[in-house]
């Protein structure tokens, strides 16, 4: 085998464990949903406590986004990312054992902490050791798992409570494994979690720490191994080099580099693709979507069928957009799909406001958002944690992430709890045209301020921040004499 193949299969070796935290962060947040009705049961919750029992994880995921950042900039990201692990671990568990609906909801908050820091950390490292020709594809990997997570939670969620029902038939319900897996089957689905959380704190010992993060801490041989095993040993000095450059001509050494000029425009565009992102309506999609299927006049016995086809969709189109992401091009990427999901959304509202005058058949809504899921996923959905993890200092990468992923939290949030309230005052059709036009703003920003960074490495983006503060504007390039990697 080619010393560039290896090279490559080595940095998607990496890629893949980092993105088992992506993995972890979808099973999460979707396994709830096959436990809701079995716990508010078995514990007595009212609607309030119910709620709190399935909304309590984005508050750990909010603390673990505010502290993610900064830690993986002082200690390291492979250290917090089997934190992230640990965390997994105990509240699968703890989930699984807890005796009341008090200890249910406070391991859900520590498996919220561990979202937050995946969220972070694990689309980080990725970006820190990818070659520029492939990073848009090896950090949309992290995506994927998301969307892989949401699946196998699914399907996890599915397979055990057939096998519950079988267990309950054959009246095998006695002893721990039978309450478990039996009497009690939400304990099982929510205590699966620690299989991938196991798997993923084990092959972390098998990854070394991100090389630009050793650099900064003055650590080059052993960064320099690893850059060796990535671009080979002379583009391993190379590496080195450029980023020793950037450090000693930074005349600020801490969080303040992110008021600097061409860095405080980085850090505002961050946050601001960060929640509008959230405002274009897929989470209401995501989150509510049985819901709206059923009031649209689609069967309500088909509405978990059809957001399961909505979740298909959804991970089908990542696997396209990580495809093409480094082919076609971030911006390129965004202006398609943001395109797109203005017409589908224009489209959703329209059937809303004059379908059944106009007598058109319910399925017509479902083709609508499953455009809209192919576009947004296509794009937004795709392109976001890439920008991110690329688009900051190296110093202060893991803080600066840290704040544009607040951002997003707060956004999911805000959408989490405006969506039922808009859909009651605004109607579905203003709460779905509204969603068009807060696409507007966003592939502005993009067109207008956002530079591509296809193909570029991440000192040479911070290059092109550092020019455009010096007055180089959007033209400012920088040359790349490295030799390139071919596969």
């Amino acid at each position: 085998m080619k010393a560039e193949s290896k090279q490559i299969l080595y940095v998607v070796w990496l890629s893949i464990v980092a993105s088992i935290g992506g993995f972890l962060f979808g099973y999460d947040t979707a396994v709830i949903s096959g436990t809701v009705n079995q716990v508010a049961i078995q514990f007595g919750m009212n609607d309030v406590a119910t709620g709190w029992y399935v909304g309590c994880a984005l508050l750990g995921s909010i603390g673990g986004v505010m502290v993610a950042g900064y830690l993986s900039d002082r200690f390291g990201r492979k250290i917090i990312l089997l934190m992230s692990a640990v965390l997994f671990f105990v509240s699968a568990f703890g989930c699984m054992i807890s005796a009341d609906e008090t200890q249910l909801v406070i391991y859900r908050i520590i498996g919220g902490i561990g979202i937050g820091v995946a969220s972070i950390v694990s689309p980080l490292y990725i970006a820190e050791v990818s070659v520029p020709a492939f990073r848009g594809r090896l950090v949309s990997m992290y995506q994927l798992a998301i969307t892989v997570g949401f699946l196998g939670a699914y399907l996890a969620n599915y397979g055990l409570q057939q096998y519950s029902e079988s267990l309950l038939e054959n009246g095998a319900t006695s002893g721990l494994y039978g309450k478990i897996f039996a009497t009690e089957g939400w304990r099982a689905m929510l205590g699966m979690e620690t299989l991938p959380a196991l798997l993923f704190m084990t092959i972390l010992f098998l990854i070394p720490e991100s090389p630009r993060w050793l650099i900064v801490k003055g650590k080059e041989k052993s960064a320099f191994i690893i850059l060796g095993r990535i671009f080979g040993e002379v583009e391993a000095g190379n590496q080195i080099n450029n980023v020793k450059h950037l450090i000693e001509s930074e005349t600020v050494t801490n969080w303040r580099m992110l008021l600097e000029p061409g860095f405080r425009m980085a850090m505002f565009i961050g946050v601001a693709l960060a929640i509008l992102g959230q405002f274009m309506g897929v989470n209401a999609v995501l989150y509510y979507g049985p819901s709206i299927f059923m009031e649209s006049g689609l069967s309500s016995g088909d509405s978990l069928f059809y957001q399961s086809l909505v979740g298909t969709v959804n991970m089908l189109t990542t696997v396209l957009a990580l495809i093409i992401i480094d082919k076609v091009g971030r911006k390129k990427l965004v202006y398609w799909g943001v395109s797109g999901m203005i017409i589908s959304l224009i489209l959703i509202g329209i059937y809303f406001s004059k379908g059944t005058e106009l007598g058109i058949p319910p399925v017509f809504l479902l083709i609508f958002f499953l455009f809209y899921i192919f576009a947004c996923a296509i794009s937004i959905c795709a392109v976001i944690f890439v920008l991110l993890s690329e688009m900051y200092p190296v110093k202060v990468r893991g803080a600066a992430m840290s704040i544009a992923g607040l951002s997003l939290w707060i956004g999911t949030y805000l959408i989490g709890q405006l969506t039922p309230v808009m859909l009651s005052k605004l109607t579905p059709a203003g709460t779905f045209l509204l969603f068009a036009v807060m696409c507007v703003p966003y592939i502005l920003i993009v067109w207008k301020l956002l530079p591509e960074t296809t193909g570029k490495s991440l000192e040479e983006i911070e290059e092109m921040w550092i020019s455009r503060a010096k007055g180089g504007g959007q033209r400012a390039k920088i040359k790349d004499k490295r030799p390139k990697i071919k596969v």
